[in-house]
Parts: structure tokens; C-alpha cells; sequence
């Protein structure tokens, strides 16, 4: 964990918030917690910064959609024999 979501954890100021969650995922998390010897709110605040990190790097950067597309238009012929 590098991300900017990842810092904030360690250091900044905490807000209550009410949800629901899947009994069994609850239970799955509060046995982790108990087997590492760490609070709940410590491992929701690692899933939630993970999720937020995965979605934000989901979108590829559009000059490396740009490259692909390009090589795939050259080479789609060559990609074609490969992959037989």
C-alpha cells in the first residue's frame, strides 16, 4: 500500500458512518482482524483504500490506449498468427 488514500489512513481525523454488510463477509473480516491482532476499523479502512485504488488505476491512460491501438492496427495480422 503506497497510495494517497493508504496515508490518509495513518493520520487523519475519523468520521462514523452506518451501513450494512453480508453477514458472512462481516465474519469473515472480524475473524481476520482477531487472527492478526488488529482492529476492524483498521481492516475496513485497508478495503476501502484498495477499492478506491483498483477503480482509480481500472481506466488505462489514454496515450497507453493510443500505443495499443496503433500496434494493434499494424501488427493485427502477426497478433492473429500468434495466437493460433
Amino acid at each position: 500500500m503506497c497510495g494517497e488514500y493508504e496515508r490518509a489512513i495513518v493520520s487523519q481525523t475519523r468520521e462514523k458512518f452506518a451501513t450494512q454488510v453480508n453477514t458472512e463477509i462481516l465474519s469473515a473480516v472480524r475473524k481476520l482482524a482477531e487472527q492478526e491482532g488488529r482492529q476492524l476499523q483498521a481492516l475496513m479502512d485497508e478495503a476501502l483504500a484498495d477499492l478506491i485504488e483498483k477503480r482509480k488505476n481500472a481506466n488505462p491512460r489514454s496515450h497507453v490506449m493510443g500505443a495499443y491501438l496503433a500496434s494493434n492496427e499494424r501488427y493485427s495480422s502477426l497478433y492473429k498468427k500468434l495466437a493460433e
